[in-house]
């Protein structure tokens, strides 16, 4: 499958370009929406639930933001790599492009919006006077961890939704749910505890957990990060076996 990945990275690149034009064609602020979007969830989300849990939680702006990004990011980047086969069905109709490269195009996409996005969770530590420590090299952990799971399970998503279009449906109510279970703007605390052990089992909760851990200065658990790889590379293997398998099939459900 990534024999000729090497020689397809001018095509990557070309794909993730034509995603960041066209999703900004029109509009007159363009890729400053990458910042302004999620800036304006926080100041919305800050101002509604920062009087019920700002007590309990240190600057909750960054609590908040923190936790959104690396949501967003999975949602967005595993709903592009589930649609990514259909919605260039029509190249792929035409001329012979590694299926793969369009669900690749579709994560690195979302992972640029992630990064640009970054630079506003810096703004704010600046602006609330969040300190910046030394763990947060260690983010990076979290965040590749996170990326190889938003990939393989891009993968098997592009099968399934390929094969079968309600998965789109489900999927988009299973995000909405995971929102809720991933403690993006409330502290785990106030979950009883026989629930918090569920909470552990999400491997978006602990990507965004130890994540949180790195930004606040605390060395993240060890063994969360090591769940959440386990976890990731799983789902990831899973994802190219079961892509391999359909790969040449999926032309003719297009």
């Amino acid at each position: 499958m990534f024999d000729t990945f090497a020689e397809k990275k001018f095509l990557l690149k070309q794909l993730v370009k034509k995603n960041l034009t066209s999703k900004y064609k029109d509009s007159v602020l363009g890729i400053l929406w990458s910042f302004f979007n999620p800036l304006l969830i926080m100041i919305v989300f800050t101002a509604i639930f920062s009087m019920l849990f700002g007590r309990n939680i240190d600057n909750y702006p960054v609590y908040f933001l923190s936790g959104r990004l690396l949501y967003d990011f999975f949602s967005s980047g595993s709903k592009g790599a589930m649609n990514s086969i259909k919605k260039n069905s029509g190249i792929l109709k035409k001329i012979y492009v590694p299926k793969y490269m369009f669900a690749v195009s579709a994560v690195c996409y979302e992972f640029v919006n992630f990064l640009i996005s970054f630079a506003i969770l810096f703004g704010v530590m600046i602006v609330t006077g969040a300190e910046f420590h030394p763990t947060l090299i260690l983010s990076l952990i979290p965040i590749g961890l996170l990326f190889m799971l938003v990939f393989g399970l891009g993968l098997i998503l592009a099968v399934c939704n390929t094969y079968f279009s309600d998965i789109g449906y489900l999927y988009n109510v299973f995000t909405l749910i995971l929102m809720y279970a991933s403690a993006l703007f409330y502290p785990i605390e106030v979950v009883p505890v026989r629930v918090q052990i569920l909470f552990t089992l999400n491997p978006v909760y602990t990507a965004i957990s130890t994540f949180r851990e790195c930004v606040y200065g605390v060395v993240p658990d060890f063994l969360s990060l090591a769940y959440l790889g386990v976890f990731a590379v799983t789902v990831l293997i899973i994802g190219i076996i079961l892509f391999r398998m359909y790969e040449k099939k999926l032309s003719l459900e297009l």
